[in-house]
């Protein structure tokens, strides 16, 4: 059977009927008009720089929490954890709790010093104490290669999403959608700047939560509001018994599945918080109290968004079992829509067709703005750490007009690589960003905010060598060759023994800063603490907020 009639077989299954689809085109069409509508009416003025990266943290800490919470569900959490869940039950939910659990541990840890030693980016807070171009040059970097994956991700993740819902059978159409909503995206991040990105992750945050609520509700009814029976109906209908309920099932077929989980919930819950496009979030907080409040409402609705992946990825499994969601994508991608349709039963009333309409503008909202605020945070760094720190007196309007064409040089790349990858597996490119930011950017903020004999060479150590790792070691892993379900199937150069880096690639990215800073001397340690002494009390306490 071909592909395009298996899709027309399973969106029969599950009731994906015409007039669904209508109305999912209809609303994606009016989504996209109102948020650009919002962007052009919220952005910036020409010569705006802090209006443009920062919003003049004029978001109440609730707004801002909520667009903070919108920024971290990307549509890999929807859609790949979801998928988890569905196809490996317990371990699933382990990876819900673990990105929980790292927004937790970014709330506690770092977000006032990185509120406090920041300006616009991540390179503002690592030059407060080690200034240089550098320092900034590699940070940029740094930036783009741990988001420029999840970009391609969430852009060719676009195409795939909107055949399955629309009915699209075409490659070209494929192509067509990751085009045009490339350019949507860039769009957003050029004009609407922060306070406009941040309108964006708002709105998709309170549909996303919304909705979900809703269908978690309707899926609990379907068991009499026993999570119990969702469960073990989830694992009759597995074909794998009791084991969907236990540790082991994701990463059954490696040599060493109980060690392979601990590295990727490693991964996650280093990683996870500390991409650039989340931190820059920090820096839109006017106080140290605002980001605690912030952060105070970001963190809930995190957990509460796990609490509904775990009810729909369980009851997709539960309704239309686990084979049915394997062969409509076999990194189960399409579960929370498949559970989110099942969830209505047989007949579809009007009233449920306009909730399903809602979950998938929610999920295409939820892409648009995922990768609005990725090209945001890489053209920030671009414009603000590499081309106008060489540029001596540059006006905030020119800086203005260099981040927004930042924002087009980082976009069109990713537009053209996602064309590219979009007919291959895209969990290396997830996993690799995750990577990145637990082996290369975690222990350089970590170090940068907090260890007072930290030298400019333990972090360009930190930085370099710590993605050099992930980079090398990513290669051998299985998702990248070696099975059916690998970037590239058809060969076989697997030689690292785990799915992901982490166990390895995280020791490393900090024993590369402690190196540096051990070979930079003790001279250089101790002017480095001086630096570090006379700049503690912003970073650590807030005692002032001035211009690197």
């Amino acid at each position: 059977m071909s592909q395009v009639s298996e899709m027309t077989a399973l969106t029969s299954m599950v009731g994906f009927s015409s007039s669904a689809r209508a109305m999912s085109l209809v609303a994606f069409t009016a989504v996209a008009t109102i948020t650009l509508l919002l962007c052009v009416m919220t952005g910036p003025d020409r010569d705006d720089l802090d209006e443009f990266y920062t919003g003049y943290g004029s978001l109440s800490p609730m707004r801002n929490g909520l667009a903070i919470a919108g920024d971290y569900i990307s549509a890999a959490t929807v859609l790949g954890t979801g998928g988890v869940i569905a196809l490996a039950g317990y371990d699933g939910v382990v990876l819900a709790l673990s990105t929980a659990l790292s927004l937790m541990l970014l709330m506690f840890l770092l977000a006032e010093p990185l509120r406090n030693a920041g300006r616009f980016t991540m390179g503002d807070a690592l030059a407060r104490r080690m200034p240089g171009r550098a320092v900034r040059i590699t940070a940029c970097a740094a930036t783009l290669v741990a988001l420029l994956p999840l970009m391609l991700v969430q852009l060719a993740g676009a195409g795939d999403l909107l055949a399955f819902i629309l009915g699209f059978s075409s490659d070209s159409l494929k192509t067509g959608c990751i085009i045009g909503l490339g350019t949507l995206m860039i769009s957003y991040a050029a004009i609407g700047g922060m306070k406009g990105t941040a309108l964006i992750q708002i709105l998709k945050i309170v549909m996303l939560l919304g909705s979900g609520t809703v269908v978690s509700a309707l899926i609990l009814q379907r068991f009499g509001w026993d999570p119990g029976a969702l469960f073990d109906t989830a694992a009759r209908n597995s074909g794998v018994g009791t084991a969907f309920l236990h540790s082991g099932l994701q990463f059954a077929g490696g040599p060493d599945p109980r060690i392979d989980m601990i590295s990727s919930e490693l991964t996650v819950v280093l990683g996870g918080a500390c991409l650039p496009h989340i931190t820059m979030r920090m820096y839109t907080a006017n106080s140290a109290r605002q980001v605690r409040r912030s952060m105070s409402w970001a963190v809930p609705c995190v957990a509460v968004f796990v609490l509904v992946i775990t009810v729909v990825g369980f009851g997709a499994t539960a309704l239309i079992g686990r084979s049915v969601i394997a062969a409509a994508d076999p990194q189960g991608n399409t579960a929370y829509l498949l559970g989110s349709r099942a969830a209505f039963g047989p007949d579809v009333s009007t009233a449920e067709t306009l909730l399903f309409t809602t979950v998938t503008t929610a999920i295409f909202l939820t892409l648009l703005a995922s990768v609005a605020g990725m090209i945001l945070a890489c053209a920030n760094s671009l414009a603000h750490d590499v081309f106008a720190g060489r540029i001596r007196e540059l006006s905030p309007r020119r800086e203005m007009t260099l981040a927004r064409v930042s924002a087009l040089a980082v976009g069109a790349p990713a537009i053209l690589l996602a064309t590219l990858v979009q007919h291959r597996s895209l969990q290396p490119l997830v996993t690799l960003s995750f990577c990145l930011g637990a082996s290369a950017i975690a222990p350089a903020l970590v170090y940068g905010l907090f260890w007072r004999r930290y030298t400019r060479t333990g972090l360009l150590c930190t930085l370099i060598g710590g993605t050099l790792t992930v980079l090398i070691l990513m290669t051998g892993t299985n998702l990248v060759s070696g099975s059916p379900t690998s970037a590239f199937p058809e060969a076989d150069f697997n030689w690292f023994p785990f799915t992901t880096t982490g166990l390895v690639s995280i020791p490393l990215g900090f024993a590369y800063g402690w190196l540096g800073t051990v070979i930079s001397g003790r001279r250089k340690a101790e002017e480095q603490r001086r630096q570090y002494e006379a700049v503690e009390g912003w970073i650590l306490a807030g005692a002032v907020r001035r211009t690197p």
